[in-house]
C-alpha cells in the first residue's frame, strides 16, 4: 500500500536490539567460543571430525586471558576517585596510611592503594534517655524504654531522670577511622560516663535549676576525654532536653515544689513590706536625729552669741557706765514701743496723763481718756 514502508528484496529489515537481546546474545556467544562441539568450516568444507580430542590447555588461555582484561580494565577504572566537598578521603598504601585527599579528583595506584572517604561537615547526634523517632521529633511512646540510661543519683541521693543530646563531628579523620574500633560506642559511654559523674557531684535542686551550666560542664569534661582518647572528634553542642524526677515520685516532689512556690511568695511579699517600710522608718529617724543636731547647735551658737555680746556690753558699760545705760534703754524702748496699741506719758507735776501720737496706726490723734478724779 502506498505510503508504508516496503519491505527490502533480501529479506525483513531487523530492528534495534533489547538490551536483555543483547546480554542474551552475548552469552550465547561465549557458549559457543569455550563449546567443544564440532563447528562447520567457514570456507564451506566438511565440518571437523567427532573424534577429535578437545584442547583443554586452549579453554584455560582462553580464561587467563579474558580475566586479565577484566582485571586490567577494573584497575584503570578503580585508579580514579573523586572526593566530594564536605569529604576527605584517606589512602592507604599496602594497609599503612599514605596521605589524605581534598574534595577534588584524584588517581591512586591499583590493587595496592585502598581509600576509605569519611565526611568531615556532617554533625552525628547521640541521644540518651529517648529516642528521636523523626528529625526534630522526640519519642515519647518509648520513653519508659531508655530509664536506665536516664536515671542517675545525685549528691543528696536523690533518684533524678536527665535526657541529653551530644552532637560531634569528624576533626582528624586518620584518628577517627583508624585509633578506635567503634566510634560511637565510646563516645556513648563516655558521654554516659561523664554526664553521670557530674551530676552525682550535685544536688537535685541544683540539677534542676543550673541545666545550662551542667550542659557546659559535661561538654568540656568530654572533649576532654575524646582527646585523651585520640578519637579525631570535636563536641559541639550538649544540650539537656529533661531533667525531671522518676514519675513514681513525681506527685510527692510537685507538692513539693508547690510548697516550696509558697514560701518564696511569702517571702517576697515579706521583703517588699520590709523594703517599704523600714527606709522610711530609717528616713523618718535620721530626719529627727539631724533636727536635734540643728537645734542643739543653733542652741549652743546663740548662747555663745549672747555670751559674747553681754560680755561686750559689759567692757562698754565699764568704760562709760552712763551712756551704756541710755543705749541700752533706748534700744529696748525701740524694740517694746512698735508693738504698745497705747501710749501715756506721765509727768509728776501734771495730773492727767498726756497721751502720745501712735504715727504707726494713723494720723489721728489719740483722745486722751476722761478725768476721774475729784
Amino acid at each position: 500500500m502506498p505510503g508504508q514502508d516496503q519491505q527490502p528484496p533480501w529479506g525483513k529489515k531487523k530492528k534495534p536490539q533489547t538490551p536483555e537481546e543483547m546480554v542474551a546474545q552475548l552469552i550465547k556467544k561465549l557458549q559457543n567460543y569455550f563449546s567443544d562441539s564440532p563447528k562447520k568450516n567457514t570456507s564451506g568444507g566438511q565440518p571437523k571430525k567427532a573424534g577429535t580430542p578437545p584442547n583443554p590447555f586452549a579453554a584455560i588461555g582462553k580464561i587467563l586471558t579474558i580475566v586479565f582484561i577484566v582485571m586490567i580494565l577494573q584497575g584503570v577504572y578503580a585508579s580514579f576517585y573523586k572526593i566530594t566537598p564536605g569529604e576527605v578521603g584517606v589512602v592507604l598504601r599496602l594497609g599503612e596510611y599514605n596521605r589524605t585527599s581534598n574534595p577534588g579528583l584524584h588517581f591512586k595506584i591499583p590493587y595496592i592503594d585502598s581509600l576509605h572517604k569519611v565526611d568531615v561537615e556532617a554533625i552525628r547526634k547521640e541521644e540518651f534517655g529517648f529516642r528521636s523517632r523523626y528529625v526534630g521529633e522526640r519519642s515519647g511512646s518509648n520513653r519508659h524504654v531508655y530509664d536506665m540510661e536516664s536515671l542517675m543519683l545525685t549528691a543528696d541521693k536523690n533518684v533524678i531522670n536527665v535526657a541529653w543530646i551530644v552532637q560531634y563531628r569528624v576533626d582528624d579523620p586518620r584518628a577517627y577511622l583508624f585509633q578506635i574500633k567503634d566510634v560511637r560506642s565510646a563516645v556513648r559511654d563516655l558521654s554516659e560516663s561523664v554526664t553521670r559523674r557530674i551530676v552525682g557531684n550535685m544536688d537535685f535542686d541544683y540539677v534542676l535549676s543550673n541545666r545550662d551550666l551542667l550542659a557546659a560542664e559535661v561538654k568540656t569534661e568530654l572533649q576532654t576525654e575524646l582527646r585523651n582518647l585520640q578519637a579525631g572528634l570535636v563536641v559541639g553542642t550538649v544540650q539537656f532536653q529533661d531533667i525531671n524526677p522518676p514519675d513514681k515520685v513525681k506527685p510527692a516532689f510537685n507538692e513539693v515544689n508547690e510548697a516550696d512556690q509558697d514560701m518564696k511568695r511569702l517571702v517576697n511579699e515579706a521583703e517588699e513590706i520590709y523594703n517599704r517600710k523600714i527606709p522610711r522608718a530609717r528616713g523618718s529617724a535620721k530626719q529627727i536625729i539631724e533636727e536635734a543636731h540643728g537645734y542643739a547647735v543653733g542652741r549652743v551658737n546663740d548662747a555663745k552669741g549672747e555670751s559674747q555680746r553681754f560680755l561686750s556690753i559689759l567692757t562698754e558699760y565699764k568704760n562709760a557706765p552712763e551712756v551704756t545705760k541710755k543705749r541700752m534703754y533706748l534700744e529696748t524702748m525701740q524694740q517694746i514701743m512698735p508693738t504698745v496699741e497705747s501710749v501715756y506719758v506721765m509727768d509728776e507735776n501734771q495730773q492727767t496723763p498726756l497721751p502720745l501720737l501712735n504715727l504707726s496706726r494713723g494720723n489721728a490723734p489719740l483722745t486722751a481718756p476722761a478725768n476721774t478724779s475729784n
